[in-house]
């Protein structure tokens, strides 16, 4: 029982610094976007600067994280297999599955602001930031409530929550932009 909690406290250690990498990679993306609008020379110092950052974010924090995060996942699955039965696991699994997506998304775009292709604008990725923040609520709630069908409403109310948050982000552009 002491390995199982200390497997598991490793499994959510490696969750948290996961997440906060996917969180502050798409804020670097944010800044990135932006840097290419600035005027040189102020604009390739800024560039490089956020690619550096990037970088070493990337692989130093946020690729090792969800590699360690996963491995502790699966013997966390392998001392209680009988989770695998369990629907609240299945939809989890679910969710990380589309985590995972999100990150090779996130990774599609890392590459190309290494090669100095920026493709998507500084509001897309203040939005694109969201993603991981409702896959985050839900996976807690489903895992809190264990129950599959109580994480809808937990879901449903971090929508309620992003609608409200982007409401908020077009009133703070509008002020910005006076």
């Amino acid at each position: 029982m002491e390995l199982y909690n200390y497997i598991k406290s490793l499994h959510l250690i490696f969750v948290i610094t996961w997440f906060a990498g996917l969180f502050y990679i798409v804020r670097l993306f944010v800044y990135h976007a932006e840097a290419t609008q600035k005027p040189q020379p102020e604009q390739d110092i800024l560039i490089k600067q956020y690619q550096l950052m990037e970088y070493r974010l990337w692989y130093i924090i946020t690729w090792p994280s969800a590699i360690l995060a996963s491995i502790f996942a699966f013997w966390l699955l392998h001392i209680n297999p009988e989770w695998l039965n369990q629907p609240w696991m299945q939809v989890k699994l679910g969710f990380v599955v589309l985590l995972y997506a999100y990150q090779a998304k996130c990774h599609q775009i890392f590459k190309q602001l290494q090669q100095n292709e920026v493709k998507h604008s500084s509001n897309f990725f203040r939005i694109w930031n969201e993603g991981a923040t409702l896959i985050l609520f839900a996976v807690v709630f489903l895992v809190i409530l264990k129950n599959a069908i109580n994480w809808i409403f937990g879901v449903i109310g971090i929508v309620l929550f992003s609608i409200l948050l982007m409401l908020g982000y077009k009133l703070y552009k509008r002020i910005r932009e006076k």
